[in-house]
């Protein structure tokens, strides 16, 4: 039997790439590779941003990084404009009270999605040109959510997916919004995790983000491919002979989309009248449903999903909306 073919690198030391930390994609350079040490069959990059210092250099996993491509490009500035948005947007919310908050923010094509603006060792990376000054991160209603690194490597594929690659992802869902939802309330609800009263206000949380999922799929969290499927999903739910009928967004589309509406989460909450303390604790709340979500076996039962190609009658349909 021959030997099992040795791993490569898919990045090679000095090769140039496009590096994600947290949702922004920044150049770099790959100064060192090594296997992870988790994995033997995967690697590790120690990676020098460019323009920064040498302190500023850090080891990340494969998944973090990207090839320089037009498409990789246009996903990077795709992505920085869109949290230049999403900061005008924000401000232009009337500030609580004199009180200073802090938080930042990012969108993704037709969905705007939160982002930490920070530097690969968790300090402000304020010297790029294209982004808002640290004051423009002040008098803030917008609640910050921490996306783990394995949850954003899912929404960067899905993003691909859809956008570069033209397929839709399969709904209705074998795992819908609304079952992980469920099930994450039965995991956090379990003997001895909370008390009554705790236990009142997340299933006030869960209901309140299925509200939301369903309100707002149809508005800001589908890619533009996604429409036709989306009309054609709206049809079905109005049809009462359908196997759709009755049934919410909530319970026909899946994981992806919960992950776009997590991300969303801060300007839809920028633009309510919730109090301090109330953000505070659905902020704390939904750090940990993602804290969750990036975990074995939630990752295999709830992002697995089939992507298909839906045809060219569907890509000709589309481009011709537009």
């Amino acid at each position: 039997m021959a030997p099992a073919p040795v791993p490569e690198p898919q990045f090679k030391k000095d090769e140039k790439a496009l590096c994600f930390h947290h949702e922004l994609l920044y150049e770099a350079k790959v100064l060192e590779v090594r296997p992870a040490e988790t994995d033997k069959k995967s690697f590790e990059y120690k990676v020098h941003y460019k323009g920064w210092k040498n302190t500023w250099d850090d080891w990340v996993a494969e998944d973090r990084l990207r090839k320089i491509t037009p498409e990789n490009r246009e996903l990077a500035n795709s992505l920085r404009h869109e949290m230049l948005a999403a900061q005008r947007a924000a401000r232009a919310q009337p500030a609580p009270s004199k009180k200073k908050t802090q938080g930042s923010t990012r969108g993704s094509e037709e969905r705007q999605m939160s982002v930490q603006a920070t530097g690969p060792r968790g300090q402000k990376r304020m010297r790029d040109q294209d982004l808002e000054k640290e004051e423009t991160f002040q008098n803030r209603r917008a609640i910050r959510i921490l996306m783990p690194d394995r949850l954003k490597s899912i929404l960067v594929d899905d993003w691909e997916n859809v956008t570069k690659n033209l397929q839709l992802v399969q709904v209705p869902s074998s795992k819908p919004a609304g079952i992980i939802l469920d099930e994450y309330f039965a995991y956090a609800t379990e003997p001895s995790m909370r008390n009554s009263q705790e236990t009142d206000i997340l299933e006030e949380v869960i209901q309140g983000m299925k509200e939301y999922f369903n309100k707002s799929l149809g508005r800001i969290l589908l890619y533009r491919f996604e429409r036709e499927q989306f009309y054609d999903i709206s049809k079905r739910m109005e049809d009462p002979t359908s196997d759709l009928a009755s049934k919410t967004l909530a319970e026909i589309y899946g994981g992806e989309h919960l992950l776009r509406l997590f991300v969303s989460m801060p300007e839809l909450i920028a633009q309510t009248n919730m109090d301090v303390q109330a953000v505070n604790r659905l902020r704390e709340e939904l750090g940990f449903m993602t804290n969750w979500l990036q975990k074995e076996p939630q990752v295999t039962a709830f992002f697995q999903s089939t992507y298909e190609s839906p045809g060219q009658a569907y890509i000709d349909k589309v481009k011709s909306s537009t």
